[in-house]
Parts: structure tokens; sequence; C-alpha cells
């Protein structure tokens, strides 16, 4: 038995009739109304984000905003398994660099730019030390005095990872964790985390899974006794079958397996790289000419493409927002038909991995005619950037290739500073791709840069021959048009092909 009232239907129903229900119904007036809030996001209009209106780079824009890093997602060095494959998940970071030459601004720059790859990849800065030596540090890549000291900042911060400011051996990364007790990336594998989370096209998560392959194979580390050789006999200790013969490690048998993997990527890379070739001589044999574009990461490559183009493709300003090449066919003022294509962007001491990886693609601004080489007129380095591009273009040997420095960003530059990059580079147009300043003089520095067709024709086409007056338009360079009874009057210079066609209608 209880002591609850007895229920009646009749009466609970009663009772509701004396709510007010102007208060609950969601008519015309109340939702017009000032004070309601519906409890979505003011900020978001449905109607100006329609997928369908808007392009591939703000769908792609949109949908890597969505998707972010898993607050508390930790990575201390308990959580492991038999062997660690360093998949970076990380969140709150101290940095450490090693300040061997320069001045004090060249060293707080470079812990700046590690700063800013570090939030790229998802990450909280909490704290950033750099120390003064002649070299790193063997063992531990910093002295020993401030491994404690590094120790003492990230139990004082919380945080869960130390991320260096260079190429850690093996043995300092595997020091360095016994001392610290947490996880310790160094910069290598922090771009690598990015360009795995940027990386759309398949050749482009193929050339990045490449990288990391190659970086994690020479990182495998073992924990227990479940990498100890197997052993036979009497060494077995009387374990017989199963315990029998030398076998591989653990480490050894993941280590083989990395090989084939590599072995495999390399030969699907070698595929694509075998259609990129195709595509490539198609536009030598039909002599358009190319143009690439190339910089410094976060320089403004992809705007300016867009502000050129009308390409559409995805900006973001963070470091690394564009992986995968993107090519597209545009026209100069007189109607000659080129290509501009957007390609990865270059850091300091970008990874030999990744260029390695890349090379297909970066190939692609080594049999280009013009070079726009953009440059981020706002960055408090600008110079450091264009040595570092260039160190970059001198290994795939695409320095012969004829250059343009775009200082970009001029809305946000010192003008001192664009004057003393001028004078530095007189061979340079200054433009900002956000507001559009400065791109009529690029277009135009970038049509008398084309490469010129080398023979001159002076024919009289007759008007049934518009395919040929077409295709002078698109290839060939018009020295005069003139429109008589007998035909079309051209003067001008096109290439072999085209000026061997035009050579039975030549006055």
């Amino acid at each position: 038995m209880t002591n609850a009232p007895d229920f009646n239907l009749r009466d609970a129903l009663d009772a509701t009739r004396a709510w007010d229900d102007d208060t609950i119904q969601l008519d015309d007036e109340l939702l017009e109304g000032d004070d309601f809030e519906s409890g979505y996001a003011d900020d978001v209009d449905y109607d100006d984000a329609d997928p369908e209106e808007l392009t591939v780079g703000a769908q792609e824009l949109a949908e890597r905003h969505a998707l972010r890093r898993v607050a508390s997602l930790r990575t201390e060095l308990e959580d492991i398994t038999e062997v660690e494959y360093r998949q970076l998940r990380l969140e709150k970071v101290v940095l450490v660099g090693v300040w061997t030459g320069g001045t004090v601004t060249d060293a707080e720059n470079s812990m700046a730019e590690l700063a800013l790859l570090a939030e790229t990849a998802g990450s909280e800065v909490l704290e950033a030390v750099f120390q003064r030596r002649q070299s790193p540090d063997p063992a531990t890549f910093i002295g020993r005095g401030k491994v404690e000291a590094i120790r003492e900042i990230v139990q004082a911060t919380g945080a869960d990872t130390v991320i260096c400011d260079g190429e850690l051996a093996p043995s300092q990364l595997r020091n360095l964790e016994d001392k610290i007790k947490v996880k310790v990336v160094d910069r290598t594998a922090l771009i690598l985390d990015i360009f795995a989370q940027h990386a759309k096209s398949k050749e482009g998560q193929a050339q990045v899974e490449l990288a990391q392959l190659q970086y994690m194979k020479q990182r495998l580390r073992g924990w227990g006794g479940n990498l100890s050789r197997q052993a036979g006999g009497r060494a077995a200790g009387g374990d017989g079958i199963g315990g029998r013969g030398p076998g591989e490690t653990k480490i050894e048998t993941d280590r083989r397996r990395i090989n084939t993997k590599i072995a495999k990527l390399r030969r699907e890379l070698k595929e694509m790289r075998g259609t990129r070739d195709v595509k490539r001589q198609s536009r030598r044999r039909n002599h358009i000419p190319s143009v690439a574009i190339a910089g410094y990461t976060n320089a403004g490559k992809s705007s300016l493409l867009n502000r050129l183009t009308d390409a559409g493709v995805l900006v973001e300003d963070s470091l690394f927002a564009t992986l995968d090449p993107t090519t597209r066919r545009t026209t100069t003022s007189d109607g000659r038909v080129y290509t501009m294509s957007d390609t990865v962007g270059f850091v300091r001491h970008l990874p030999h991995g990744l260029v390695e990886a890349f090379r297909s693609t970066l190939e692609e601004v080594a049999d280009s005619d013009l070079l726009l080489h953009v440059v981020d007129g706002s960055h408090p380095d600008p110079e450091g950037q264009i040595a570092a591009v260039r160190e970059v273009l001198a290994e795939i040997g695409a320095t012969k290739v004829p250059e343009i420095i775009v200082i970009n960003k001029a809305d946000a530059a010192d003008p001192l500073a664009i004057s003393r990059l001028r004078a530095r580079e007189p061979h340079s147009v200054v433009v900002s791709a956000r507001t559009g300043e400065g791109i009529e003089e690029a277009v135009r520095t970038i049509e008398s840069e084309l490469p010129r067709p080398q023979v001159e024709f002076d024919v009289l086409l007759p008007y049934e021959r518009g395919d040929l007056v077409n295709r002078i338009h698109q290839e060939a360079e018009i020295g005069s048009m003139e429109h008589t009874g007998d035909g079309t009057l051209v003067v001008g210079r096109a290439n072999a092909d085209l000026a061997g066609e035009l050579e039975a209608y030549a006055r």
C-alpha cells in the first residue's frame, strides 16, 4: 500500500484550462518581437550559406572549421601499445628552441612561426622557451639544466606535449621523454601532422603518407619484453615448439611492413606522376605557356590565384591551408591562352622527406615558363622568407625559371618595408589580393613576361579560314589585324607549328 493520492484524469485536465496559452503559442507576433530568442546562433544565415551557391574553397573551409580537435584529449606516455606510432593528438604544448646563430629577432621570429604551426595543428601554446647554444646538445637537444627547467614548466602549466624547433634524432626524443615525462615531438612531426590534416586529393594524401612513413621508420620504439627475440632449444627454457629459431623482433616486423607500404606508395605515385606528365606534355604540344605561383606559406598564393583567375579555391589565414596544386586556364588582354598553377607553400627548414614526396608536384614550378614568387609584405622578416623559398627552388632545380616577386598584403604592410623590398628586388610588383590594389599592374607584368612566339608572319587569310584566325588569337601575338575585301590581313608572331600552317597564305 502507498499513501499517494488517487489520480483523476478529469481533474487534471480541468487544472490546465487556467494556463495562459498566449505565453507558449509561437504565433507571428511573438516571433517578430524584440525579446524573443530562439536559442540558435544569430550570426548563421542559412540562406546565404547555401552549399550549392558556395565555391569549392568556401565549402572546404566550412568543412575544416566544422572538424576540430577534441578537447581534453591527452597523449601521456602511459597510454601506449607495444609499438608507438606517434599519431599526434596535441592539446596543450610548450615550445622549446635552440638559438645557434643570428640575432635575437631571428630567434623570436622562428619561435613565433613554431607557435603558428602548433596552433594550425590544433594545439594551445602555453609557454615558449629558447636557449642560446653554439650547437644543439647531441643527447637532449637542450642543456641538462634547461631540461629540468622545462620539466618544471610542464608540471606547472599542465602541458601534455613539448614541441622542439628542429628535427630531433630518435635518441634525443627518447632522452627528452624519459626526463620530462610527457610526449616530445619535433618540428618535422608537427609539419607532417598539419599536412595529414589538410591533404585532400588522392595524390596529396599518398605523398603525405609516404613522408610520414619515412619519418616513422627511423623512430619506432619498443616497450617491454614482447619485442625480445624468440629463442629455441635450451635457450627457450624448455618451451619447445613455438619458441624455436631466432625469429624477428616485433619492431623489425613493423619496420618491414613499413618498407612494404613505402614501396607500394612509390609505385602509386609513379603512376599518378605519369598522368601529370601527360597533361604537361599536352600543354607543351599546344604551346600553352604556364605560370606557377610559389612562395612562403600563408603569403597569399591562393588569394592571388582567386583574384587573377576566379578559381574559387580555399583561402584561410593559417599555415599550409592548401596543399593540393590547382591549375586554372586564363587569357591575356589580347586573347592568348595560358595556365596559372598554385603550389604548396614553403617554410624554413622544410623537411627533406616532404620535398622528396612532393617532388612530382613541385616539378610544376621547375617546368613552368614564369614564376610568381609571392612574399608577405606584412611579415616581420620577408627577406628571410624569400631566402627560404629560393633554397627550396634550388633543391628542385627551378632557379632558371624567370621570376617576378609579388609583394602581397600591401594593405597591411609598412610602406618602409615595401620600399626596402622593392629596392632589394627591382623586378617586383606590389599588390593586395584582398583589396585588389596593384592587380592590374601585376597582370600587365605577367603578360609582358610570358614567352613570346618566335616566328614572324604576314598573311592574308580568306574568310572561310576562321579557324586559323581563332588559333591566332589564342596562340599567337598579334601585331595588327585588318579586315579587307579579300580576307583578313594579320601581322604578328606565332610558334613554329602555327606558322607552318599560315605559310600557305603568306603575302
